[in-house]
């Protein structure tokens, strides 16, 4: 059977996977030869042969050791190193990574286009292509690019530890960067292509625009006056899981020569970012709003009253002409 047919059944690869697992497991007992056995088994099956010889590419473990590291670092060992030290300024080093990360994402999102998204890709439905043609290459080659491109993200976090932003740090952002990079992982191992990539070019337009804000940011003060649309950028999040969404769905209840199963997983991933940034829009720019708006009210609160006391002053100095005049 072709790695194609088999992946696109997932059903019957899966259950054949699990039946032979099982039986390698009643038949000795062993753990470890049992979970060698299951992984040659997927990889054999359902796994991209172009992908066995890049790095971090062979099995997980590496990917899922660097996903560790990086939430050890950033929960626990960076917090006491920089404990009883100054938050460090790293102005320099802050615009060029926010550079590097606008021009790494702008050409994946190029990529994307000329690598099947402008080239036919189907919004409705589009199979990966395991064929090793110009396009079906060029794919892969930047859904690997992709999977780099979330461990550099890692950085994000190791500057926000590094300058003392703390509040920076929530669950929403510690969620995405450490799963990120095993999604990533996964498209590049199984799902070089097809459906699995919209995702992808919409994060990276995203990002390209996220992380010129951010580039924005770090250059000081004088640009402060062109950092207005933050609201805008997590409204476009939303919306980017808005979309993501409505495609699993579509491709559930269709027809579609894409595996099910990896689609409910990304349904239930878009789901999960869906919530956690609406739960974050909400706290964060409805408390803004509000306090804008108890603000306005103050303002105009004590204008009025201002207003008032003049009007009362006045009344006193003109009930008081009179008595001047008979004195």
């Amino acid at each position: 059977m072709d790695v194609r047919d088999n992946f696109t059944d997932f059903t019957l690869a899966s259950n054949y996977i699990m039946q032979l697992a099982i039986d390698e497991y009643q038949a000795d007992r062993n753990w470890t030869r049992l979970i060698d056995r299951y992984w040659n088994l997927v990889e054999d099956l359902i796994g991209d042969p172009r992908a066995k010889q890049l790095p971090f590419m062979d099995n997980p473990l590496p990917t899922v050791g660097m996903v560790l590291t990086y939430l050890a670092w950033v929960l626990i060992i960076g917090p006491t190193y920089m404990r009883d030290r100054k938050p460090m300024q790293l102005t320099n080093t802050l615009f060029y990574y926010n550079l590097g990360q606008v021009l790494l994402s702008a050409y994946m999102f190029y990529e994307h286009l000329m690598a099947g998204w402008a080239r036919g890709y189907s919004l409705t439905c589009q199979p990966v292509d395991y064929s090793d043609d110009q396009l079906s290459r060029r794919m892969f080659n930047l859904c690997y690019i992709y999977y780099l491109s979330k461990l550099s993200e890692f950085a994000d976090t190791v500057f926000f530890v590094l300058r003392k932003k703390k509040s920076q740090i929530s669950y929403l952002h510690l969620y995405h960067h450490s799963l990120t990079p095993i999604e990533a992982w996964i498209l590049t191992k199984f799902l070089a292509g097809g459906n699995a990539t919209l995702p992808n070019i919409i994060n990276n337009f995203v990002h390209t625009l996220m992380y010129l804000y951010y580039m924005l940011s770090a250059m000081g003060p004088r640009y402060q006056k062109y950092l207005f649309w933050k609201q805008f950028l997590t409204e476009l999040q939303i919306a980017q899981f808005v979309i993501c969404i409505g495609h699993a769905i579509n491709a559930l209840l269709t027809d579609c020569a894409f595996p099910k199963f990896i689609t409910f997983l990304l349904l239930c991933n878009a789901s999960i970012f869906f919530v956690l940034f609406m739960n974050f829009y909400l706290e964060n720019y409805r408390k803004q709003a509000t306090a804008k708006a108890a603000q306005q009210e103050a303002t105009a609160l004590a204008a009025s009253c201002q207003q008032e006391h003049q009007q009362q002053q006045q009344v006193v100095s003109v009930e008081s002409l009179p008595l001047k005049k008979q004195q």
